[in-house]
Formats: C-alpha cells, structure tokens, sequence
C-alpha cells in the first residue's frame, strides 16, 4: 500500500507546482491554442516579434501588427513495421505567421492542423473568420 501511496503523493504535489494561466489583459489581444488533428500533440508559442517566450501556453501582446512563431508537433508514418506503416513518429515544426490588425480585448485561436507530412497554423477572431495563415514552415 506505501509503495502505492508514493508514487500518487508525487504526481498530487507536481500538479500543485504547475504556474497558472495569468488573467486576460483587456488593454492587450490574446491568441489561444488548438488543433482538430488527430495524432496532434503540441501547438506551443515559441516567439513573438523575433523575442522568445517565457510561456508557451498563449500570446498575449499589445494591439497592432505582430509575427507570431509556434511549435507544432504532430505524429506522421514511420513506417518499416511488418503491417506497413504502422509505427509513428512525432514531426516538429516552427511556423511563422504575420497578422496587422491584433485589437486590444479581442481573443483570436491559432489552429496547428497536419496532412500527413504537411503542416499549417491558421489564424482565426472570435467570429471563426480566418484572418491569417503560416508564411514559412521549417520541420526539423
């Protein structure tokens, strides 16, 4: 039972170390995160104007134009098992996206989407219209 007890004792104190998501600033536009991909596992911010990023988990920056670069890992075919492709493995790309008109208050969703080997983020305003697109994808 002890050796039961540790292990959950461990993983109830890491959730409590987990930083918190600050509030919404209304003097500032925020950019949240999805992706309907299956076999998606990341959409992370990784650069806002050409300045890294202390927390990836959104944007939030003042209104005006803005150069947004994500992280965008998702799961591709490995292939070489005996059922054909039937191993995967994860794919990373960092992908830029340019938008001119981010309005203070407003809260926007960036969409990572994969087809197969291909990626590409999508900008979208509260209303789901698409304001935006990636300008450049490098996968590593």
């Amino acid at each position: 039972m002890r050796q039961l007890l540790l292990p959950v004792v461990a993983l109830f104190l890491s959730a409590c170390t987990t930083t918190p998501v600050p509030p919404r600033d209304p003097q500032q536009a925020w950019v949240d995160f999805t992706t309907p991909t299956p076999g998606a596992k990341m959409v992370m911010a990784q650069r806002l104007d050409g300045k890294n990023l202390d927390d990836g988990r959104y944007f939030q920056m003042p209104p005006g134009p803005h150069e947004l670069m994500v992280r965008f890992d998702f799961e591709v075919p490995a292939g070489g098992g005996l059922g054909g492709l039937s191993q995967t493995m994860y794919r990373t790309c960092f992908m830029t996206l340019a938008y001119d008109h981010f309005q203070a208050g407003q809260r926007y969703v960036l969409e990572g989407r994969s087809l197969a080997f291909t990626p590409n983020i999508r900008l979208y305003d509260s209303a789901r219209q698409l304001l935006a697109q990636e300008r450049s994808v490098n996968c590593i």
